[in-house]
């Protein structure tokens, strides 16, 4: 079962709030009290925009400093170029000053754009005529392709980490922003805890496509400049478990050579070749599996992202 991408990017974004505001909007960030962050249940937001019956995707409650009161924040990531988003904007805000303008001094609407190509998206809705302007709405936006992931490889940030695949990069930097997001994982796990990896990490995952050949030299590269680290490398990167894991080739071959060498023959050298490495691979996916459930990752979702049918991952559990 694959997760939606929608449903763990609001999670990220849910879990992640003052983070997220931290890093694209800093002079926003320092106007709120994040210690007064709450998310608005669902069933608040159902039919906030009429007809449509639509549940807005995120709507938090924050404290507004200056103002000593309570105001909300509306986030909408968009996932592809939609000429009429900014007047949807508008309706939805509409609708929510309608409904909370008693109870709440301001509302926030930030667009998270997630698509990888296209134009400049927009960040207003005006309705003008000659010599008047009726109607003229900005909300704040980010669009990730055009931030640099450069910029960011330095940042303590998660939601830096989780989204640096959605930044802006060419082909040639693919495996550099992808070591860069390793090393950012691996000073990240000082500070989370297991659970906010994993969302973290699973919301980055949706974002890389393994490559064997490179995904191998990044194992590589890793072990060797954080020799100490080569349990928590494998932890940190799901998309090898796709590839066979180089760790668990390796064991493999070790095993069966030294199994071959005992049986001094040609034959059963091939033979303990191929059985070790087998059961070097079996071994290593056994021990994935096995940390992933423990962190809290359902049984379909470690299916997926290891490329196993669901019935393979609960006997590697059992195992």
């Amino acid at each position: 079962m694959t997760i939606p991408h929608d449903e763990a990017f609001k999670k990220l974004l849910q879990t992640f709030f003052a983070e997220f505001i931290e890093l694209f909007f800093p002079e926003l960030n320092a106007l709120l009290d994040h210690s007064h962050t709450r998310l608005l249940m669902q069933e608040q937001l159902v039919d906030i925009v009429g007809e449509e019956a639509k549940i807005l995707d995120l709507l938090l409650e924050t404290r507004y400093k200056a103002l000593d009161a309570y105001i909300l924040v509306h986030m909408e990531p968009q996932a592809s170029h939609q000429k009429s988003f900014p007047e949807r904007m508008f309706i939805y805000f509409s609708r929510m000053f309608e409904r909370y303008r008693k109870t709440h001094r301001l509302i926030i609407p930030i667009a998270i754009f997630t698509a990888d190509e296209g134009g400049e998206e927009l960040d207003s809705f005006e309705m003008v005529i000659p010599g008047r302007e009726i109607v003229r709405f900005h909300y704040w936006k980010v669009e990730l392709r055009r931030h640099s992931w450069r910029r960011f490889v330095d940042s303590e940030n998660p939601v830096a980490a989780a989204l640096l695949a959605k930044m802006g990069y060419n082909e040639k930097e693919k495996k550099e922003m992808r070591l860069a997001y390793l090393r950012m994982l691996l000073r990240l796990r000082r500070k989370l805890d297991d659970a906010r990896m994993a969302l973290l990490m699973s919301v980055a995952d949706l974002y890389f496509k393994p490559d064997l050949e490179q995904d191998g030299q990044m194992l590589r590269e890793l072990m060797n400049d954080y020799p100490e680290e080569g349990e928590a490398i494998m932890e940190l990167m799901p998309a090898w478990a796709r590839t066979g894991y180089e760790k668990g080739i390796e064991v493999g071959l070790l095993k069966g050579k030294e199994q071959g060498v005992v049986e001094g023959k040609a034959e059963g050298k091939a033979e303990g070749k191929a059985e070790g490495k087998a059961e070097g691979i079996a071994e290593e996916r056994m021990m994935v599996v096995r940390k992933m459930l423990a962190k809290g990752l359902a049984a379909e979702q470690v299916a997926d992202m290891l490329d196993l049918s669901l019935e393979e991952v609960k006997t590697l559990s059992k195992s």
